[in-house]
């Protein structure tokens, strides 16, 4: 069982920048592949970005291509996500999620374990 916690969420002005964190309470947190997962209200959660167990591949998706950065530290049972250039459309709950495994999981139905989620609201 992996319980994940994450914090850092908040109100900030567009153009703004947030680090979200998630921290794991599990000994073997280098065996899982950790992701990040987002819900606006009246949607669907979706993809956000993942991160392979070494930190050796990452992936994101379009729309925060080249603003966000996942980033793991396997040491501290950690992994974060730097949001940059923030956007009104950013604004959702945000959720950190692991999976067990080498690969990068970019599919919300290969996650096992997710954390309770942090609110991020980005006024414009």
């Amino acid at each position: 069982q992996v319980q994940l916690v994450e914090s850092g969420g908040g109100l900030v002005q567009a153009g703004g920048s947030l680090t979200l964190s998630c921290s794991a309470s599990v000994q073997t947190f280098s065996l899982y592949g950790m992701g990040w997962f987002r819900q606006a209200p009246g949607k669907e959660r979706e993809f956000v970005a993942a991160i392979t167990w070494d930190s050796g591949r990452a992936q994101y998706v379009a729309s925060v291509q080249g603003r966000f950065i996942i980033f793991r530290d396997n040491d501290k049972n950690t992994v974060h996500l730097q949001m940059n250039s923030l956007k009104p459309e950013d604004t959702a709950d945000y959720y950190c999620a692991a999976a067990p495994g080498s690969k990068l999981f970019v599919d919300v139905t290969e996650y096992w374990f997710w954390g309770q989620g942090t609110q991020v609201t980005v006024s414009s």
